[in-house]
């Protein structure tokens, strides 16, 4: 029985010192900075194209579009986090089977200049229907003192309809401020 109570015991120390180390609970200089590690970034943004294709049933075999997430206050710009935002999501749908178009190489999408692909929902049937897509990731993301709220929604253009939608959030630090400020 005291054999139990010392494994128990040393059990719980090492869940308390896991805690301890858990980059969300905690703050210092380094890699890491407001508790989020920078690499978490990429991951934070492939959970949530997971959770789009959650709830959407997708085939295959019919591209995918995904516009350049742009700031909810000025639908018309982005920032170098709408863009790189917006090119970790694309991957994380290539890596999950789905085809994605890269609308960068078309010449029938308009693309503003340091701005990336900005589609409004207005867009959104038109460009779809020349690229022959099934579907189209938007998204828009709103700045706060302390973390980058997004969210994504999964598009058919048929109708605009949204079929799929995900809200997160990535705190702010100086990789985020600095990816905000690039144009």
């Amino acid at each position: 029985m005291r054999a139990m109570h010392t494994l128990a015991a040393a059990c719980l120390a090492l869940g308390l010192q896991g805690c301890a180390s858990n980059p969300m609970h905690s703050y210092y200089y380094g890699d890491r900075a407001g508790g989020i590690s920078r690499s978490d970034l990429i991951e934070t943004n492939e959970r949530a194209a997971d959770a789009l294709l959650q709830y959407a049933p997708l085939d295959a075999r019919q591209p995918v579009l995904v516009a350049t997430l742009v700031n909810v206050d000025r639908l018309t710009e982005s920032s170098r986090l709408g863009r790189i935002f917006s090119e970790q999501i694309a991957g994380r749908l290539v890596h999950r089977g789905l085809r994605v178009t890269e609308v960068k190489l078309r010449d029938n999408l308009l693309l503003q200049r340091d701005q990336g692909e900005l589609l409004l929902s207005r867009e959104v049937r038109e460009v779809s229907q020349a690229q022959d897509a099934q579907a189209v990731v938007v998204g828009t993301y709103a700045v706060s003192t302390t973390v980058v709220y997004i969210s994504l929604k999964l598009v058919n253009p048929v109708g605009n309809t949204v079929v799929a939608a995900h809200n997160y959030a990535v705190p702010m630090d100086e990789n985020v401020r600095a990816l905000l400020a690039g144009r």
